[in-house]
């Protein structure tokens, strides 16, 4: 078996799949292959490409591999495109998405008890950048709506999983709202986790009215 080729085949499936990547059996279907071997091939080609000095290099996020670029090469890109992210989230939306992400699933009452103003504008914003989603219905009178974050969430924070998501370290609820909001921002600049951070080492080398 060709391994090399192998290599070349994944490198080009990556490139064409973009930012909706490649999970392990995705890779084994197309290429018919096992899943372990597709994980291993994957994992030496991120050694390739980093040994090499190339341009991009192999990440998983929310569980499919794909190719993306340095974060140390993070100014050049900002000069010929500004991330949609940084540009579009409001500090009130960012809020909002802090509460969902961290006390998923919530309903809307409960987020504007949290954040003491009302956040229908900041929850449909949200739901049309499609970083949070209806995922339930609460067991209460009218049935409310519950919101949680969506795969798309994990792509633009660069989170492997919720599970990822940083502690916040105090204990009052205005305090770690904002300790939250501050950990998403600081997100935003933070590079994507990368393959040495999740596989094992080898051997083998706006305006707000106030919530009533």
């Amino acid at each position: 078996m060709d391994y090399s080729k192998l290599k070349t085949i994944i490198e080009g499936l990556l490139f064409m799949a973009g930012d909706e990547g490649l999970n392990k059996r995705q890779l084994a279907d197309i290429m018919e292959i096992e899943g372990d071997l597709a994980a291993d091939l994957v994992y030496e080609l991120h050694r390739d490409l980093a040994r090499e000095g190339r341009g991009v290099q192999v990440t998983e996020i929310a569980g499919s591999y794909r190719l993306t670029t340095h974060p140390e090469h993070a100014a050049y890109f900002e000069r010929m495109a500004y991330t949609p992210t940084r540009s579009q989230l409001s500090q009130a939306a960012l809020e909002t998405l802090s509460i969902v992400a961290y006390k998923q699933p919530i309903t809307r009452i409960d987020i504007e008890e949290i954040r003491g103003v009302k956040s229908d504008r900041a929850i449909q914003s949200l739901v049309s950048k499609d970083l949070i989603e209806e995922v339930g219905r609460a067991d209460a009178i009218g049935r409310p709506i519950l919101y949680g974050t969506t795969k798309s969430f994990l792509d633009y924070f660069g989170l492997p999983s919720i599970k990822a998501l940083p502690e916040p370290k105090t204990v009052d609820v205005d305090d770690a709202l904002e300790e939250q909001t501050q950990m998403l921002f600081e997100r935003l600049g933070e590079r994507q986790t990368t393959i040495d951070e999740f596989i094992p080492v080898r051997e083998t080398d706006s305006t707000e009215e106030p919530a009533s």
